[in-house]
């Protein structure tokens, strides 16, 4: 397990999340921007406006009795995604794998009907699992495939990537790899695993289970670290302009990696948690402090990003 006394933390560049909410979100995040990102649908209609490739859309349900058009709303589609436009932490999202006769087969290999998958909506667009539990839609959007790099260290579900972008800059990272103990999501709170990753190289470092570390994924055995994660640039670049896209200065970006169509940005975060000092074994205080020491940030992506992962090259696990 991994413990420590606040001094030592401090003394390791751990930011708290304390510190996280006065010094950076606080200080960088307007609030009246928040709605582009808490709004998974506003997320999503935004991207798509400014060319940020995203998980299709394939319908939005928001009142009772739409619930009952799902099936054909899904009709062409094998497989599909349910989840709440306003959730948070993977709450209510249910992934649909596909078909088993009359019924649908979830990503666990649960089989359930019409009815039940109507009454998830339904407890969706009640504001069951939307931030403050106020009414919400369901968003009913394409199942990502994953990339088969991923196929030996994530169980059932889809890994995803995270990205902390700090003034438009790429600071810190990790992927999220499904477990059983998770139920195939990629959620470090419901017993994902997380993987460190070298914004320099885009590698795969280190792994976290909870507050312990781990060198093996937990289901099939295989090493965390050594993974060389295909389109870095690309992803760090896709962080880069989200941030520029809702114009917050502290910001969570989640992508997945499509076998088929490549990086794909998930949703967006506003108040992103700080387990991914934990996989990358790598406090985020002198990361950050190098860009907000920065006089002037590029204008251009590309140059933005090499400047990161120049910043970034020579900062070493503590541990």
């Amino acid at each position: 397990m991994i413990f420590a006394r606040p001094s030592q933390l401090r003394a390791l560049g751990i930011v708290g999340m304390n510190e996280r909410n006065s010094a950076y979100v606080m200080e960088y995040n307007r609030r009246r921007l928040y709605p582009l990102v808490d709004d998974k649908l506003q997320t999503k209609q935004l991207a798509q406006a400014n060319g940020i490739a995203v998980p299709e859309l394939y319908g939005v349900i928001s009142i009772q009795y739409e619930t009952r058009e799902l099936p054909k709303i899904v009709a062409t589609h094998e497989s599909f995604v349910l989840k709440p436009s306003q959730g948070a932490g993977g709450d209510g999202v249910l992934v649909v794998a596909g078909r088993a006769g009359e019924s649908y087969r979830l990503v666990n290999g649960t089989i359930v009907t019409d009815e039940a998958l109507e009454y998830h909506l339904s407890r969706i667009i009640s504001g069951m699992f939307s931030l403050g539990g106020l009414p919400d839609k369901a968003l009913v959007e394409y199942m990502v495939k994953f990339d088969p790099l991923f196929e030996s260290v994530s169980y059932q579900g889809v890994p995803d990537i995270r990205v902390i972008v700090f003034r438009s800059m790429p600071v810190a990272a990790m992927v999220r790899l499904p477990t059983r103990r998770s139920g195939g999501k990629a959620n470090l709170h419901q017993g994902a695993v997380g993987a460190g990753v070298d914004i320099a190289s885009g590698v795969t470092t280190h792994g976290v289970l909870g507050n312990a570390r781990v060198a093996n994924h937990p289901e099939t055995g295989v090493p965390i670290g050594g993974i060389a994660i295909p389109h870095w640039p690309t992803i760090l670049e896709l962080s880069a302009r989200c941030a520029d896209l809702v114009g917050l200065g502290y910001l969570g970006v989640d992508i997945v990696l499509d076998r088929d169509l490549g990086p794909l940005v998930l949703e967006l975060n506003a108040r992103p948690g700080l387990n991914v000092q934990l996989a990358n074994r790598i406090g985020l205080r002198e990361g950050l402090e190098r860009i907000e020491n920065l006089s002037e940030i590029p204008s251009a992506i590309e140059e933005r990003v090499a400047l990161a992962q120049s910043l970034a090259s020579d900062l070493r696990p503590a541990g």
